[in-house]
């Protein structure tokens, strides 16, 4: 009775930390992408004077936890990879399973990325973007073009997320 699952108390769960970590990374993008900015849209808050500087500060502190989420994730998978190819022999092993895959590395290592392009470029440069509209009437014709590369690797995002929450669910499922 108490030994009911493979693995045992001792051993840390690599797989359910990147699959907590993704799944909740995954839910706060969403929530924040399509509960609170359109709420804030619809509230008139888009029209303060304040509200580029308000945004700035709430992006600042989500993408720094969506570096961290990012870090945590593929940190994860590649001790998943290491401890996997530890117990098998050679290096160019397929594995059979999902979160200790070449493209579960990969698609963490473009969600890293995504983040880094969010804190380090996006959100500054949308930030300046918002400060200038503030002075004018009329929104900057880059802010557009901004706005469409941010949602499209927004969605990338979410579905990388998404597929990565899929992989290790799998295998966690396996486990027991």
């Amino acid at each position: 009775m108490a030994n009911i699952s493979r693995l045992s108390r001792n051993q840390f769960s690599w797989d359910a930390l990147v699959l907590l970590v993704a799944t909740f990374w995954l839910s706060s993008s969403v929530l924040l992408d399509f509960f609170m900015m359109p709420m804030m849209y619809e509230s008139g808050m888009m029209e303060g004077p304040n509200f580029a500087t308000a945004s700035y500060s709430m992006f600042w502190l989500f993408n720094r936890v969506e570096v961290l989420c990012a870090a945590a994730i593929l940190t994860g998978l590649l001790v998943l990879r290491q401890q996997t190819q530890g117990n098998q022999r050679g290096q160019f092993v397929v594995l059979e399973s999902g979160s200790q895959s070449r493209w579960a590395l990969v698609t963490s290592g473009a969600l890293l990325a995504i983040a880094l392009l969010y804190t380090y470029i996006f959100t500054p440069q949308m930030s300046a973007l918002g400060l200038q509209f503030v002075d004018s009437a009329e929104a900057p014709n880059a802010m557009g073009t901004m706005h469409l590369l941010y949602w499209g690797l927004e969605g990338l995002k979410l579905v990388a997320a998404a597929w990565l929450v899929k992989l290790c669910y799998r295998d966690i499922k396996a486990a027991f």
